[in-house]
Protein backbone atom coordinates (compact mmCIF):
# COMPACT_ATOMS: atom_id res chain seq x y z
CA UNK A 1 0.00 0.00 0.00
CA UNK A 2 1.13 3.74 -0.58
CA UNK A 3 2.26 6.33 2.00
CA UNK A 4 0.56 9.71 1.95
CA UNK A 5 4.19 11.25 0.83
CA UNK A 6 4.34 8.63 -1.42
CA UNK A 7 5.05 9.88 -5.20
CA UNK A 8 1.78 8.08 -6.62
CA UNK A 9 -0.05 9.71 -4.29
CA UNK A 10 1.07 13.16 -4.74
CA UNK A 11 0.92 12.91 -8.57
CA UNK A 12 -2.87 11.78 -8.26
CA UNK A 13 -3.66 14.55 -6.07
CA UNK A 14 -1.55 17.19 -8.38
CA UNK A 15 -3.85 15.81 -11.19
CA UNK A 16 -6.92 15.96 -9.51
CA UNK A 17 -6.65 19.50 -7.69
CA UNK A 18 -7.08 21.56 -10.66
CA UNK A 19 -10.23 19.34 -11.68
CA UNK A 20 -11.73 19.18 -8.44
CA UNK A 21 -10.76 23.17 -7.72
CA UNK A 22 -13.48 23.92 -10.56
CA UNK A 23 -16.11 21.43 -9.44
CA UNK A 24 -16.58 24.00 -6.42
CA UNK A 25 -15.41 26.70 -7.83
CA UNK A 26 -18.49 26.79 -10.26
CA UNK A 27 -20.82 25.58 -7.01
CA UNK A 28 -19.05 28.01 -4.90
CA UNK A 29 -18.54 31.55 -7.25
CA UNK A 30 -15.47 31.83 -4.62
CA UNK A 31 -11.75 30.59 -5.24
CA UNK A 32 -10.75 30.90 -1.49
CA UNK A 33 -13.89 28.98 -0.41
CA UNK A 34 -12.88 26.18 -3.25
CA UNK A 35 -9.54 25.82 -2.38
CA UNK A 36 -10.57 25.66 1.43
CA UNK A 37 -13.37 22.56 0.17
CA UNK A 38 -10.51 21.01 -2.20
CA UNK A 39 -8.08 21.53 0.32
CA UNK A 40 -9.77 19.34 3.00
CA UNK A 41 -10.95 16.79 0.76
CA UNK A 42 -7.38 16.32 -0.11
CA UNK A 43 -6.28 16.05 3.49
CA UNK A 44 -9.23 14.17 4.51
CA UNK A 45 -8.10 11.34 1.54
CA UNK A 46 -4.44 11.51 2.38
CA UNK A 47 -5.50 10.34 6.24
CA UNK A 48 -8.18 8.02 5.49
CA UNK A 49 -7.74 6.72 2.49
CA UNK A 50 -4.19 7.19 1.03
CA UNK A 51 -3.76 2.98 1.81
CA UNK A 52 -6.36 2.18 -0.38
CA UNK A 53 -5.74 0.88 -3.68
CA UNK A 54 -4.59 3.81 -5.99
CA UNK A 55 -7.49 2.91 -8.41
CA UNK A 56 -10.11 3.64 -5.65
CA UNK A 57 -8.69 7.05 -5.34
CA UNK A 58 -10.48 9.15 -7.97
CA UNK A 59 -13.95 7.99 -6.57
CA UNK A 60 -13.13 8.55 -3.16
CA UNK A 61 -11.46 11.74 -3.98
CA UNK A 62 -14.60 12.63 -5.62
CA UNK A 63 -17.06 11.68 -3.06
CA UNK A 64 -14.99 13.53 -0.80
CA UNK A 65 -15.22 17.04 -2.69
CA UNK A 66 -18.97 16.15 -3.11
CA UNK A 67 -19.93 15.86 0.13
CA UNK A 68 -17.79 19.12 0.75
CA UNK A 69 -19.53 20.80 -0.96
CA UNK A 70 -22.97 19.56 0.17
CA UNK A 71 -21.45 20.69 3.33
CA UNK A 72 -20.43 24.38 2.15
CA UNK A 73 -23.89 24.10 0.72
CA UNK A 74 -25.77 23.53 3.90
CA UNK A 75 -23.52 26.27 5.95
CA UNK A 76 -24.54 28.95 3.43
CA UNK A 77 -28.49 28.42 3.64
CA UNK A 78 -27.84 28.25 7.37
CA UNK A 79 -26.31 31.32 7.12
CA UNK A 80 -28.61 33.58 4.51
CA UNK A 81 -31.20 32.55 7.24
CA UNK A 82 -29.57 33.69 10.15
CA UNK A 83 -28.08 36.90 7.97
CA UNK A 84 -31.37 36.85 5.99
CA UNK A 85 -30.89 41.13 5.81
CA UNK A 86 -27.57 40.55 3.95
CA UNK A 87 -27.61 40.46 0.22
CA UNK A 88 -25.89 37.33 -0.98
CA UNK A 89 -22.46 37.50 -1.57
CA UNK A 90 -21.90 37.67 -5.79
CA UNK A 91 -17.99 35.72 -5.05
CA UNK A 92 -15.17 36.30 -7.28
CA UNK A 93 -15.86 38.08 -10.48
CA UNK A 94 -16.18 35.71 -13.38
CA UNK A 95 -13.69 37.25 -15.18
CA UNK A 96 -10.84 36.22 -12.63
CA UNK A 97 -12.71 33.25 -12.15
CA UNK A 98 -12.17 32.21 -15.72
CA UNK A 99 -9.39 30.45 -16.48
CA UNK A 100 -8.06 31.80 -19.76
CA UNK A 101 -6.19 29.07 -21.71
CA UNK A 102 -4.71 30.85 -24.82
CA UNK A 103 -4.87 28.82 -28.17
CA UNK A 104 -2.48 29.31 -31.37
CA UNK A 105 -4.77 31.18 -33.13
CA UNK A 106 -7.90 32.53 -31.86
CA UNK A 107 -9.84 35.88 -32.60
CA UNK A 108 -11.14 38.12 -30.30
CA UNK A 109 -14.57 37.28 -31.61
CA UNK A 110 -13.93 33.53 -30.84
CA UNK A 111 -12.40 34.24 -27.55
CA UNK A 112 -15.75 36.22 -26.46
CA UNK A 113 -17.96 33.52 -27.77
CA UNK A 114 -15.94 30.94 -25.69
CA UNK A 115 -15.88 32.98 -22.52
CA UNK A 116 -19.80 33.48 -22.99
CA UNK A 117 -20.23 29.84 -23.63
CA UNK A 118 -18.08 28.67 -20.81
CA UNK A 119 -20.38 31.18 -18.60
CA UNK A 120 -23.27 30.54 -20.12
CA UNK A 121 -22.47 26.64 -19.23
CA UNK A 122 -21.36 27.21 -15.92
CA UNK A 123 -24.73 28.99 -14.80
CA UNK A 124 -26.60 25.91 -15.98
CA UNK A 125 -24.52 23.46 -14.43
CA UNK A 126 -25.67 25.51 -11.00
CA UNK A 127 -29.19 25.82 -11.89
CA UNK A 128 -29.11 22.03 -11.93
CA UNK A 129 -30.15 19.96 -8.84
CA UNK A 130 -27.97 18.65 -6.65
CA UNK A 131 -27.43 15.22 -7.70
CA UNK A 132 -27.99 15.98 -11.57
CA UNK A 133 -24.59 17.84 -11.08
CA UNK A 134 -22.93 15.64 -9.33
CA UNK A 135 -23.54 13.25 -12.29
CA UNK A 136 -22.23 15.42 -14.55
CA UNK A 137 -19.45 16.01 -12.77
CA UNK A 138 -17.96 12.64 -11.90
CA UNK A 139 -19.17 10.84 -15.33
CA UNK A 140 -18.34 13.84 -18.01
CA UNK A 141 -15.93 16.14 -16.31
CA UNK A 142 -13.95 13.48 -14.09
CA UNK A 143 -13.92 10.53 -16.42
CA UNK A 144 -15.41 8.27 -13.81
CA UNK A 145 -17.16 5.07 -14.85
CA UNK A 146 -20.59 4.60 -14.28
CA UNK A 147 -19.62 1.79 -11.35
CA UNK A 148 -17.05 4.62 -9.66
CA UNK A 149 -19.66 7.49 -9.79
CA UNK A 150 -22.51 5.52 -8.30
CA UNK A 151 -20.23 4.50 -5.38
CA UNK A 152 -18.76 7.97 -5.35
CA UNK A 153 -21.90 9.33 -5.06
CA UNK A 154 -23.82 6.39 -2.72
CA UNK A 155 -26.26 5.42 -5.27
CA UNK A 156 -27.01 2.74 -7.40
CA UNK A 157 -25.79 2.79 -11.41
CA UNK A 158 -29.07 2.95 -12.64
CA UNK A 159 -29.28 6.34 -10.12
CA UNK A 160 -26.37 7.69 -12.03
CA UNK A 161 -27.57 7.22 -15.27
CA UNK A 162 -30.79 8.46 -14.89
CA UNK A 163 -29.20 11.37 -12.93
CA UNK A 164 -26.84 11.83 -16.08
CA UNK A 165 -29.52 11.51 -18.58
CA UNK A 166 -32.03 14.61 -16.69
CA UNK A 167 -28.69 16.64 -16.56
CA UNK A 168 -27.50 16.52 -20.29
CA UNK A 169 -31.33 16.75 -20.81
CA UNK A 170 -31.73 19.83 -18.72
CA UNK A 171 -28.27 21.31 -19.98
CA UNK A 172 -29.06 21.06 -23.43
CA UNK A 173 -32.94 22.64 -22.86
CA UNK A 174 -31.10 25.92 -21.04
CA UNK A 175 -27.98 26.17 -23.67
CA UNK A 176 -29.79 26.03 -26.58
CA UNK A 177 -28.06 28.66 -29.34
CA UNK A 178 -25.53 29.06 -27.00
CA UNK A 179 -23.73 25.84 -26.84
CA UNK A 180 -23.30 23.27 -29.83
Amino acid sequence: MVNPSHPEFEAFLAGAERRALRMAEIVTRDRDEALDIVQEAMVQLARKYAQHDPQEWPMLFYRIVENKIRDWRRRQMVRNRIFFWRTPSEGVDDDESSEHQPDHHPTGADLLQRNQALHALEAALRQLPNRQREAFDLRIWQGLSVEETAQAMGCSEGSVKTHLFRALANLREQLKGVWP
